[in-house]
């Protein structure tokens, strides 16, 4: 059975050096609050295990994810001065993936395509 979601994840692991984490934590705090106000936004949140930390976040289509970007793009740029991405995956739908994966291809993510499930 075919999915119909549209929703679309972003799956990026970033590491951070000692001397950057707590520099770090300050722009998480700053992200999480940009990003509440995205009406697409189904979740986001940050985790850590020492110097890697991972943004779990999802959106409900591709739209949502490039509003994202376009949100946040200004903190991205300082995180990157302090972290660097060391996985980015995105998954979704292919008809979602298609509209994602030129805006998004300088920061080289992997494109996992949804198949089969549900979303309640």
């Amino acid at each position: 059975m075919a999915t119909q979601d549209k929703c679309c994840t972003i799956l990026p692991y970033f590491r951070v050096s000692s001397e950057h984490i707590e520099a770090f934590k300050q722009l998480c705090e700053r992200l999480v609050e940009k990003t509440n106000s995205e009406p697409k936004c189904l979740y986001y949140g940050f985790s850590f295990d020492g110097d890697q930390v991972h943004c779990r976040e999802g959106y409900e289509d591709a739209e949502g994810v490039l509003t994202h970007f376009e949100n946040v793009g200004s903190l991205l740029e300082e995180v990157l001065k302090i972290a660097e991405i060391t996985r980015l995956e995105i998954h979704g739908p292919e008809a979602e993936l298609a509209k994602l994966r030129e805006p998004l291809s300088n920061l080289k993510p992997q494109f996992f395509t949804l198949k089969y499930g549900f979303r309640r």
